[in-house]
């Protein structure tokens, strides 16, 4: 059952299930809490699991034009504000990563691991920069089919047919995102800063997880990424879309994880 609180005006919703020790799962773009409905039921056997709806996605409201990663992670703190939680382990899915990070930047003592999940602390590249404007202007004109052909850009050669009823459905959800959300959240990514420093610079527990034929994150790049931020790794075969497209390995990665936190 979804839960929500007010903040700065806005819903933000989320959900809170299981005992133990705490993990919050943060989705990526176009997504929801909802992503993690093959996760989190696995996930909650042993641990308390929160599932928390971004600003313009799912159940939670737009909070203006842009919503910079510092804004998404203050709505993360308040949902933990909220539920009186002191210490937690993070998992971030594409944009949730790039939020947890923003959030680990200012609550680094209260982490006890962080997982990049098909995300990378490194800021756009130029070239990414430019197709954020230009899907910007591309989104007004005609939102679904921006929606419908960024998304099938996101998996591995072999997944879209394996894999196509997981697909079709969370391509709906996709679809649900308000215009306002899309816009806000692509600007945001657009200018956050690299933050390579906060994966090298604490010692909580770091792992990034890494898709081989990821188009969207360079897998050479991530490789890299991996050595400068003493993180710990673990690569998949398939896309950007590991809970999808490696659903089994993931639930065993993630919690093996969780264990070492």
């Amino acid at each position: 059952m979804q839960k929500s609180i007010t903040f700065k005006n806005a819903n933000i919703s989320f959900s809170d299930v299981g005992k133990g020790g705490v993990v919050v799962l943060i989705h990526g773009f176009l997504e929801n809490s909802t992503m993690w409905d093959k996760i989190v039921p696995e996930l909650c056997k042993r641990n308390r699991v929160i599932a928390i709806d971004l600003l313009g996605h799912g159940k939670s409201d737009c909070l203006g034009y842009i919503h910079t990663m510092d804004l998404f992670s203050e709505t993360i703190e308040a949902v933990l504000k909220h539920l009186r939680l002191q210490k937690y382990i993070l998992v971030g899915h594409s944009l949730g990563g790039y939020v947890a990070l923003a959030f680990a930047q200012k609550n680094a003592n209260k982490i006890k691991g962080l997982c990049l999940m098909n995300s990378t602390s490194n800021e756009d590249d130029e070239e990414r920069k430019t197709l954020r404007l230009r899907a910007k202007t591309m989104v007004q004109k005609n939102f679904t089919n921006m929606v419908r052909m960024s998304f099938a850009n996101l998996f591995g050669p072999n997944s879209k047919h394996k894999h196509q009823d997981e697909i079709d459905l969370a391509l709906q959800e996709a679809l649900k995102t308000p215009i306002q959300g899309y816009i806000a959240a692509n600007e945001g990514m657009r200018i956050r800063p690299n933050r390579n420093y906060v994966l090298a610079g604490n010692d909580f527990k770091k792992l990034i997880i890494v898709g081989k034929n990821d188009p969207v994150l360079d897998y050479k790049m991530s490789l890299e990424e991996v050595k400068k931020t003493n993180s710990e790794m673990v690569i998949f075969s398939n896309g950007h879309m590991s809970h999808i497209e490696n659903t089994e390995e993931l639930i065993v990665v993630l919690k093996q994880f969780i264990q070492m936190c």
